[in-house]
């Protein structure tokens, strides 16, 4: 399908060709960025639909870490037993997987449906379909940030002061998001062919939050021997570097860091590649 001919500022005609037959390529960076406005305009709509008519509104992000937090610390006291290291507070280690871990289950959970539950915009509107899950990931963003003041009160409360190291929290977050958003290719798409996925992703997240360091210390658990298997889990990494960058405890290894970057690079380039395979035909499939 061809669009008209528009005139671009230098005078010349512009096409712009849509072609499913076209061999798979990367995203088209330029045309991504010609509709960031939707991105954000979904996003918004994301939002306003999540709160809208909630009577506790964003103070639900807040409570689920914060009663958790106070299950855990407890039933880990109770047992006698304390999975950290090092000297900082168990409840603040604990808060700090658990708001990384809600920020990347979240997102995980949103890219998932997003093709789904906007079907009928997909099969009448031409955009890139990437734009989807992008926005998708705009509104956890929200709830993090609402999180982290949380967070930030709380290390105030144990006299956790900042350090040079603190400068390194937003690049792991950042990584979150993209971990988050790599695995989202993969499962949107193939959502949008089998409805499965949206049963199974909740299932899998919630093994996942115990096999990943949220409400332990790698340091504390896992043997050392085992520790370069693990770090095929990039959240192992990212939510060790995460408390080391906040509260000092032990930092990831080398080792496990690497191999959680190939990992990453692996599930993003795949996953890119699924999602530009499956988007050619997505109107008339999903």
């Amino acid at each position: 399908m061809i669009s008209p001919p528009a005139a671009s500022s230098q005078g010349d005609d512009e096409l712009l060709v849509i072609d499913a037959d076209q061999p798979t390529r990367w995203f088209d960076l330029r045309e991504i960025w010609r509709h960031r406005e939707l991105v954000w305009i979904l996003a918004a709509r994301d939002i306003k639909v999540r709160y809208r008519q909630a009577a506790v509104g964003l103070a639900w992000v807040v409570l689920q870490p914060v009663a958790e937090t106070l299950v855990f610390t407890g039933l880990f006291s109770l047992l006698g037993k304390r999975p950290a290291t090092g000297e900082a507070p168990y409840g603040a280690s604990l808060f700090c997987g658990l708001v990384l871990w809600q920020l990347f289950a979240s997102i995980v959970t949103a890219s998932t449906t997003c093709l789904v539950d906007n079907r009928q915009l997909l099969t009448k509107v031409y955009f890139p379909r990437v734009v989807l899950p992008l926005s998708a990931a705009l509104r956890p963003l929200v709830d993090f940030g609402v999180a982290c003041t949380v967070l930030a009160l709380l290390l105030a409360w144990h006299w956790i002061a900042p350090t040079v190291a603190w400068v390194v929290a937003p690049v792991v977050v950042a990584v979150t998001v993209l971990t988050a958003l790599s695995l989202g290719l993969w499962l949107s798409a193939l959502n949008a062919h089998y409805r499965d996925f949206g049963y199974i992703v909740p299932f899998l997240l919630r093994i996942g939050f115990f096999i990943s360091p949220v409400i332990y210390e790698t340091a504390s658990l896992i043997p050392p021997q085992w520790r370069p298997v693990y770090g095929l889990n990039p959240m192992a990494s990212l939510l060790d570097a995460f408390r080391w960058s906040l509260l000092g405890t032990e930092a990831p290894s080398l080792l496990s860091l690497t191999i959680s970057t190939v990992a990453l690079l692996v599930v993003l380039w795949t996953g890119a590649w699924y999602f530009r395979r499956v988007e050619r035909f997505l109107s008339d499939r999903i």
